[in-house]
């Protein structure tokens, strides 16, 4: 298994680790998915953080270049995890713990606060820099979350972004030291799982209605 759930005073802990870039394969996607269930139920609050230095590396490689017949189910498969973060009942807290490509970066865009770890870190959509077309949802997020100066660089010229570039891009909400980005994104997840659920749900759907509406339109 490579996430372990840990809930503890409402606060539902995925951290993700899969030995290696947390690439979204069909596995992981579906333990995300599973997961997932289980935290909405029994937890206010959703965090999730990567391992050292790596938050999450993008969809499986192997799949997307070598197997081209199951490509596409796995880009759908990883739009319908991505949909379910950005219209989550719950709160949604990322801990970025290093690099964040291509579905990682969707990642940071689909969660509500996203801290990061400083340092020598890529964070970004390297689709067009590798010769993929992005996705419907690989549009809509980064067209609800990003700066409009930063998203033709970030989008179509698959520019990177240290993690202090990627705060005010969009990507990031904050950067912090090393020491610090546990217990500052724990504290980002405790103080809004003490919000109305009923009202934090109710404003998110509504300012991402377009978004949720085009990507569900797109997704089997």
């Amino acid at each position: 298994m490579a996430i372990t759930l840990d809930i503890q005073n409402d606060i539902a802990h995925l951290a993700v680790d899969d030995g290696k870039a947390n690439a979204l394969g069909f596995d992981l996607i579906e333990e995300f998915q599973e997961t997932l269930a289980k935290a909405e139920s029994e937890a206010k609050a959703i965090l999730i953080s990567g391992r050292a230095g790596r938050f999450c590396g993008g969809f499986d490689l192997s799949v997307m270049r070598e197997q081209p017949d199951k490509a596409g189910a796995l880009v759908n498969a990883g739009g319908h995890l991505l949909l379910r973060l950005f219209e989550n009942p719950l709160p949604v807290v990322i801990a970025c713990t290093g690099h964040a490509l291509a579905a990682g970066g969707l990642m940071l865009l689909s969660a509500d606060t996203r801290i990061g770890l400083e340092g020598d870190f890529k964070i970004g959509l390297n689709e067009t820099a590798i010769g993929m077309v992005l996705p419907v949802f690989g549009i809509e997020l980064p067209r609800a979350r990003l700066g409009q100066d930063h998203f033709t660089p970030a989008v179509i010229q698959g520019k990177m972004h240290s993690p202090d570039e990627a705060v005010p891009a969009g990507f990031l909400d904050m950067a912090v030291a090393p020491d610090a980005l546990m217990a500052a994104s724990m504290a980002a997840a405790e103080a809004l799982s003490a919000l109305p659920q009923h009202a934090y749900h109710g404003n998110k759907l509504l300012i991402r209605k377009q978004a949720i509406e085009r990507i569900r339109a797109s997704l089997v």
